[in-house]
């Protein structure tokens, strides 16, 4: 009977460990590479102007010194959170990929005191009026400057 218990166990565990190796990942950084730690393990000790659902996942990248064990890394953290433990799981860390293409050029906008500005349409591809049970409301489709249609 200890025998059947014991097979069957094993068959179990291998089962399980099957499962489980089909989500693993074997990841791994270099030194000098810019990595985001999640933000969960540093909730309790420093609070980032947010609590619950609305405080960020990730925080700033952070440059990796050194790599320990199989599954960790040393990362180099600012003074300022001194508190915080700078070895990281490599299920807590993501990859910085810096991308300046994403960045836009922000062209000179006069804005007024009240914090509003004024954008001429380049122009007006249609136009539609909409009747509702007590009014009617025009729909315009405009094209702005500096916008493709596709």
């Amino acid at each position: 009977m200890v025998e059947l218990i014991c097979e069957r166990l094993k068959v179990a565990s291998d089962r399980q460990k099957s499962y489980t190796n089909l989500r693993c990942q074997d990841i791994e950084y270099q030194v000098g590479d810019k990595l985001f730690p999640k933000a969960s393990p540093w909730t309790k000790v420093l609070r980032f102007g947010r609590k619950g659902k609305l405080s960020p996942g990730v925080i700033h990248p952070y440059e990796v010194i050194e790599w320990i064990g199989l599954v960790a890394y040393h990362l180099l953290l600012p003074p300022e959170i001194e508190r915080i433990h700078n070895v990281f799981l490599v299920s807590m860390l993501r990859r910085y990929r810096s991308d300046h293409s994403h960045v836009v050029p922000i062209k000179e906008i006069e804005v007024r005191s009240d914090l509003s500005y004024e954008e001429e349409p380049a122009a007006i591809l249609d136009c539609e009026i909409k009747v509702l049970r007590s009014k009617t409301v025009p729909l315009m489709k405009v094209l702005w400057h500096n916008h493709k249609i596709e």
